[in-house]
């Protein structure tokens, strides 16, 4: 129309074209860049949106498995329910800033479409692909779920048991161990000496140097030496005969004192001491078991000093009166329930001699010792020569006659075994058994000569001869030649008989009251010699303080203001003695 209306000059046609030329290549080079623009959004928002997929199932799986697993394991994985608000949170973030750059995205788009058609086809297609991939991804999520829980499963077997730590456990130092009769219970009084030897601690030994706390009367306080001029301000541990009675040791020991104890089978124990203790008045006109057992018991008579030694010895060491009415029904079974109760209540421990080994195992566990603690060697036995085989009808008759020790035995073999299954475990403890035989084993190779024990006649060292009682033949040890420091004294240690073990610690811990003891018997033993005879000092100081300490003995535990209840406890009417035993 322009041409029409108004003829324009030729320079002028061509000025005109090259402007609508150079117009048209900016708005070509505009629509390109929109495209590019674009094209790039779209590719970064399907990165997004296939990363928070990623994060989505990764999160999902976690909380499931979170709240699968149980907390120990969740723990260990730290996956801890505390950590899902955080994740959530992290999530959260993530998608929002996601939003944000889509709607950046968006936003640039708009700015350079100018209104174009193809921005909304295209802004409907990516919509439409944001709906496919978030359809694709819930679904994939609702999926993961069935395949999380066989992946649980899985991760729990994968994963290690976790158990939390227990604190560590202190090993006891306050120990009362009631040694019984016959029963390996010299070698658990070793094992405990030689535990507070080499640490220093205190005793509760007998007063005037005394073998034993001068049983068989009633224990008393008084009876153990530094208790009454209170030289002593803590004791750590009493293992020494006596009669036990629960009051008064525990006027001498601390109040976390563990009490333990250790019992045989009355047949085996009964054959044991009619040997041992075969002077006694019961015993001393039977001319064998069974013939005590089938008419001596007619003649037996309570009141005579020792005969406690002939029945129920396990009862009487207890504290209980040690004589069965068998005239009364039912008091078998009331007293030995009876007795039963208290030693469960005044014991933490009762060990069975049948099973030493095994007792060793849980008393080193109950006191938190080493296997080098409880290792030890046999003492106090012995010899094959003076054991003697029981025929069924006679162990019948020994359990009749000790009735009480027999329902004790029984009921504490069971608790014994139940503590094992308990606490340990029949494996475990086969295990640990088998280690402190192979120990001891070990020990016997480097410390003892010809590798077991011998007669007292071939034992060389005199102060290692063990004191021999009556008819029984107690065998005793030799070391190895050519031990020397530390090693020669623990394998001195462990063959130490009781008596000198007693002497040596009584005199590591009252030094001057040792000294005169020592000045007592050195004097005692060159009255009794003649003139002309010389006396070897050392041997008088080893052998002449039992007999001294014996003639101590009954004066001091009979002494009325000591000791009220003791004396001649032996003459008491059984109900008398029940009254003494109820005050337990």
């Amino acid at each position: 129309m322009l041409s029409t209306w108004l003829p324009l000059p030729r320079w002028l046609k061509v000025v005109l074209c090259s402007h609508m030329r150079n117009l048209w290549m900016v708005l070509m080079a505009l629509t390109v860049l929109c495209v590019a623009i674009q094209i790039l959004g779209v590719v970064w928002q399907s990165r997004n949106d296939k990363m928070l997929s990623e994060k989505l199932l990764n999160v999902q799986f976690t909380i499931k498995i979170q709240r699968t697993l149980p907390t120990e394991q969740r723990d260990w994985v730290h996956l801890r329910s505390s950590h899902t608000p955080v994740v959530e949170e992290e999530m959260r973030s993530q998608e929002e800033g996601a939003l944000k750059q889509r709607a950046k995205g968006k936003q640039k788009v708009a700015e350079h479409q100018h209104g174009r058609d193809e921005s909304g086809v295209e802004r409907r297609v990516q919509e439409h692909h944001q709906h496919l991939k978030l359809s694709y991804t819930v679904n994939k999520v609702k999926d993961s779920r069935k395949e999380a829980r066989g992946k649980v499963s899985a991760v729990k077997a994968a994963l290690p048991k976790v158990t939390l730590a227990s604190a560590p456990c202190r090993p006891k130092n306050h120990i009362v161990f009631l040694k019984t009769h016959k029963t390996a219970s010299s070698t658990i009084l070793n094992i405990l000496y030689r535990y507070g030897d080499s640490r220093n601690l205190t005793f509760a030994l007998p007063l005037n140097k005394h073998s034993q706390l001068f049983y068989p009367f009633f224990f008393a306080s008084h009876f153990v030496e530094g208790v009454r001029s209170r030289s002593v301000k803590e004791f750590n541990i009493m293992c020494n005969h006596m009669r036990f009675r629960p009051p008064e040791v525990r006027k001498v020991m601390p109040q976390d004192t563990f009490y333990f104890s250790i019992l045989k089978n009355p047949v085996a124990m009964m054959e044991s001491i009619f040997i041992y203790y075969k002077s006694i008045p019961a015993f001393h006109k039977a001319r064998s078991l069974d013939d005590f057992l089938d008419n001596g018991w007619r003649g037996y008579n309570t009141s005579l000093p020792n005969n406690h030694y002939a029945r129920n010895i396990l009862t009487f060491d207890f504290g209980f009166d040690n004589n069965v009415a068998t005239d009364t029904p039912g008091d078998l079974e009331t007293r030995g329930a009876k007795a039963i109760g208290a030693i469960e209540q005044d014991f933490h421990l009762i060990l069975i001699s049948e099973y030493f080994d095994e007792s060793m195992i849980l008393l080193k566990r109950a006191l938190c010792w080493s296997l080098d603690d409880v290792v030890s060697f046999k003492l106090n036995s012995r010899s094959e020569r003076t054991r003697h085989m029981l025929s069924p009808h006679t162990a019948d008759k020994i359990r009749a006659w000790n009735a009480l020790d027999w329902q004790l035995y029984l009921h504490f073999n069971i608790t014994f075994w139940r503590r094992v299954d308990a606490t340990v475990g029949r494996e475990e403890m086969r295990r640990e058994v088998t280690r402190l035989q192979e120990r001891r084993a070990e020990l016997a190779k480097t410390c003892l000569k010809d590798g077991g024990a011998v007669d007292p006649s071939q034992v060389k060292d005199a102060g290692l001869k063990p004191f021999q009682y009556g008819a029984a033949i107690i065998q005793g040890y030799n070391l190895n030649p050519g031990l020397v420091g530390p090693t020669k004294t623990h394998c001195q240690n462990l063959v130490t008989p009781e008596l000198q073990y007693t002497d040596t610690l009584y005199t590591k811990q009252f030094p001057e009251l040792a000294a005169r003891q020592r000045q007592a018997a050195k004097l005692v033993a060159s009255q009794r010699q003649p003139s002309s005879v010389k006396v070897n000092p050392n041997k008088a100081a080893m052998t002449e303080p039992v007999r001294v300490r014996e003639a101590r003995h009954s004066r001091t535990a009979r002494s009325g203001h000591r000791n009220p209840h003791a004396q001649k406890q032996n003459d008491l009417p059984s109900s008398a003695l029940s009254k003494i035993t109820a005050a337990r």
